[in-house]
């Protein structure tokens, strides 16, 4: 019994040697300190300073009117004065105007054919050709908006005057006998950062810590291929175990300020929307954060030198944005791409942090995801746990 409780106090003991230990190494290493710090720190600002303003107005379109009556005019009267159109002005014919669009003069063309009055006239079905320059959907998706309301509203006011014209009561009629309403829960004001950032940002964590483990993980290869196998810097004598827990203890420590910070201060400053506080997240983004420190420690045995973090880690943010489900619904992957997915803890912690900040979730409905998490948490330290057995030459007491 007395061998147990001995064991246990060594085991502790090491823990909090490691945990000590590698707070000195994070703070001696400025390449490190830049990874866990600044880059949490400046890169939600400069993301979110891009983004805005939040939506696109404004956007440049050309005329081609080949009708030149009263009808297609009052159509380009109420398409300018859409926020999202600006008429630049009329184009001869298409060519034209693609030369225009070519040229970056404008980024959309509506094209009214000649027998558009007529057909108003007699009861038939008008058309309005619309071309858009497909390099930004967000342009695209600005004018598509703006011209199936005018749309609507064209609709409305042909009915009523078609109705007057056969002399009915128009009484009750002069609106659509059904109204629409868009209603974007989480983001009310259609915003393009306020539907990103809240996914960039659990993203930025982890991919910061992982680097910056990454860099000590190199930076340590390189000092034990100088000193024959041994790094002065590292607790080597202690336990795998508690080696692998008292850095990824360390980690989370240093990030809990850098979670508040991107959780709760980003959304503040820039008036994105969001519910929740910080209790409510650092409890769901605990695990994240440890199988994030976790998942840094089980990469180690590639990181054969310190320029090897940049390599791997920078390679993997686009394929981890990808499977995280902002650029991509996760529903629409193929198979492999959503078992990938699964395995990145950010992409659990982007799912449910979502449905917390921008849908004012709880922790008990953010359940799926964050059960997902405790199970990479406990995947990755085994790992972590196996690669440091393999890599590092333990003490003969605590070889084992």
């Amino acid at each position: 019994m007395k061998n147990i409780f001995h064991n246990i106090g060594v085991w502790f003991g090491d823990l909090t040697e490691v945990f000590c230990n590698e707070f000195k190494i994070v703070g001696h290493d400025v390449g490190v300190m830049l990874f866990f710090f600044a880059l949490p720190l400046l890169y939600p600002i400069t993301y979110t300073l891009i983004y805005n303003p939040e939506v696109v107005d404004q956007v440049p379109v050309a005329i081609i009117d080949n009708d030149r009556s009263a009808d297609s005019r009052q159509f380009v009267r109420d398409a300018s004065a859409a926020p999202a159109v600006d008429v630049v002005g009329y184009a001869a014919n298409l060519n034209e105007a693609r030369q225009w669009m070519n040229e970056g003069k404008v980024f959309g063309i509506l094209r009214i054919p000649s027998d558009y009055a007529s057909k108003i006239a007699t009861g038939q079905q008008a058309t309005i050709e619309f071309y858009a320059d497909m390099s930004l959907l967000l342009r695209y998706r600005a004018l598509l908006a703006a011209l199936t309301d005018l749309q609507l509203k064209q609709t409305a006011d042909i009915t009523l005057r078609r109705v007057n014209t056969a002399g009915i009561e128009s009484a009750g009629i002069a609106k659509m006998p059904i109204d629409s309403h868009h209603s974007f829960l989480g983001d009310p004001e259609q915003g393009f950062a306020s539907f990103v950032m809240p996914g960039i940002v659990i993203l930025i964590l982890q991919q910061s810590m992982v680097l910056g483990i990454a860099l000590i993980g190199g930076t340590s290869r390189e000092r034990r291929a100088r000193n024959r196998g041994y790094d002065p810097m590292m607790i080597d004598r202690a336990a795998p175990s508690a080696a692998v827990w008292g850095k990824a203890l360390c980690y989370v420590v240093l990030y809990i300020p850098m979670t508040i910070y991107v959780t709760t201060c980003i959304p503040e400053m820039f008036n994105l929307p969001h519910y929740g506080s910080a209790t409510q997240y650092l409890p769901f983004l605990f695990p994240m954060l440890l199988a994030s420190a976790f998942l840094g420690q089980a990469l180690l045995p590639v990181m054969k030198e310190r320029e090897s973090a940049f390599i791997i880690v920078v390679f993997t943010s686009v394929v981890f944005l990808f499977t995280s489900g902002l650029t991509w619904p996760r529903y629409a992957m193929n198979e492999l791409w959503t078992w990938f997915g699964n395995l990145i803890p950010a992409t659990w912690g982007v799912e449910g942090f979502i449905r917390i900040n921008s849908n004012a979730a709880t922790l008990a409905e953010s359940s799926h995801p964050f059960i997902a998490m405790w199970i990479l948490t406990a995947i990755y330290f085994l790992l972590a746990w196996w690669a440091l057995a393999k890599l590092t030459p333990r003490h003969p007491r605590l070889a084992n």
